[in-house]
């Protein structure tokens, strides 16, 4: 199988970094995400329920995030990761965590990382 369902751009401001002006005001992070997906049967139903909900997943992701105080991005997108494997039935993912404010004379800065369901149980 190799359909994926994705997200791209979801900007989240939080609480990230690990020096004392980034822990008082919350900077804008944005989650790109691959996310492996069968889709044959929410195709043949075209039921909701059969789908992998990016509007829920894009949601809980918002929640979480905005929430979290964490130091590291690499932190962040290993949590965010165990999250969306764990509640939305996804057998792999690919996760890219940018934090476009962190470099001044850069553009953009983050992590890219690959998961699977089975590294996780």
């Amino acid at each position: 199988m190799r359909d994926t369902v994705f997200i791209r751009g979801l900007k989240i401001d939080a609480i990230i970094g690990i020096y004392s002006h980034e822990r008082q005001t919350r900077q804008p992070l944005i989650v790109d995400l691959d996310m492996a997906s069968d889709i044959r049967r929410a195709a043949a139903t075209e039921d909701i329920a059969d789908a992998l909900d990016y509007e829920a997943i894009s949601n809980r992701l918002y929640d979480y995030v905005s929430a979290s105080e964490f130091q590291l991005i690499e932190t962040l997108a290993e949590r965010i990761a165990e999250l969306v494997l764990a509640e939305f039935n996804v057998s792999w993912l690919r996760l890219t965590l940018h934090k476009p404010e962190a470099v001044a004379r850069a553009s953009d800065v983050g992590v890219v990382i690959e998961r699977s369901a089975d590294e996780h149980h």
